[in-house]
């Protein structure tokens, strides 16, 4: 049966891997604040930011939409990057992005991808956790990304599927579409089951 898929995420990554995947859906997004209770563990916080973006769609369709949405299965996901037990957010300006990805350099960090799906009638909630490791990238190659590719939307400083990711990766451990921000595989086993 088809589902009525929303994605709740303004990711061009997302959305473009959902149609590869040959998915059919729609985009709805609400603006949700993507703070956490502080005694969450690290791997339990992108699924709580993705119930919150789920929770914030679902209540938008209920007021804005009336009705346009039949029996909608919300898609939300929230990925984060962490180095030495600490999250890694977006960086806020470029010496930011170089500070993070200077950070990065010759290190292994973890990718984690929390994902919520909401129908009706059921939740299903789950993270993947991909590990990535890069070679030494000298500061000439993070300024040159940082100021040709303007990672300024991205946790971690950097997309896999760039220029860096090609040039800096040394290796993966998990799921490669899982650090451009969703586990894809995985989302179409749950959406079997929702």
């Amino acid at each position: 049966m088809q589902k009525n898929i929303i994605l709740a995420s303004q990711s061009p990554r997302r959305k473009q891997l959902l149609e590869w995947a040959e998915i059919s859906f729609d985009i709805v997004t609400s603006a949700t604040d993507e703070t956490y209770p502080a005694e969450l563990p690290i791997v339990d916080i992108p699924v709580f930011i993705a119930k919150e973006k789920a929770l914030a769609v679902k209540e938008k369709l209920k007021h804005a939409f009336h009705g346009i949405y039949l029996n909608p299965t919300i898609l939300a996901a929230d990925t984060v990057v962490v180095l030495d037990e600490q999250i890694i957010g977006k960086p806020v300006d470029r010496r930011d992005a170089i500070r993070i990805l200077t950070s990065l350099s010759g290190r292994k960090h973890s990718v984690i991808t929390g994902v919520v799906l909401l129908s009706a009638e059921k939740e299903i909630s789950f993270y993947d956790i991909t590990y990535v490791e890069f070679h030494e990238i000298t500061q000439d190659q993070i300024e040159f990304y940082v100021d040709k590719y303007k990672p300024y939307d991205k946790a971690g400083a950097y997309a896999i599927q760039e220029w860096i990711g090609v040039v800096g990766i040394k290796s993966i451990t998990g799921d490669f579409y899982n650090v451009m921000g969703l586990p894809v595989s995985k989302v179409l086993q749950f959406l079997d089951n929702i």
